[in-house]
């Protein structure tokens, strides 16, 4: 099946964040184009921020590089260094390992759009840079932690 039909995929919305933080993602949505046509060795997703939007927690990978296209509107990649205003066209590479979080956010009235390809290593921790937290994977099992890699119990006050 190399032709994946855009229209016959669900659409996900929410997200797997513990509250409070799942509650900050809506506005976001994404297509799993990778899972839809059958591909295992690396996810890619087509995410949809509505005006107001952010696309994540700040964040960086241990185990997995991404790579962002964007494809519609315009939004704001937020890093360590500052911010950087992406338009249809622009891309992004985020390499394993690179302690420098990043997300977008999408502070224009009209709705922005981003594809993203990523690895799926069998383990991967991800931290969250702004918050107390990350999240570990391991044989597509998720758990999330403190930095400290205590069990998640709710929002508590940085170390």
């Amino acid at each position: 099946m190399p032709v994946i039909d855009l229209a016959g995929c669900p659409v996900k919305t929410g997200s797997i964040y513990p509250e409070p933080y799942a509650t900050m993602m809506a506005g976001r949505s994404s297509l799993r184009l990778g899972d839809a046509g059958g591909l295992t060795q690396f996810g890619v997703n087509l995410v949809t921020l509505q005006p107001g939007a952010l696309s994540s927690l700040r964040h960086w990978h241990m185990a997995e590089d991404e790579f962002v296209m964007v494809t519609l509107g315009e939004c704001v990649l937020v890093q360590d260094a500052g911010e950087t205003v992406m338009r249809a066209g622009d891309c992004a590479a985020f390499p394993a390992g690179d302690p420098d979080g990043h997300h977008f956010l999408n502070r224009s009235g009209s709705v922005a759009q981003f594809l993203v390809v990523g690895s799926k290593a069998p383990r991967e921790v991800a931290t969250y840079s702004d918050v107390d937290l990350r999240i570990e994977i391991k044989a597509g099992r998720a758990r999330f932690t403190y930095k400290d890699g205590t069990n998640w119990a709710g929002v508590r006050d940085e170390p």
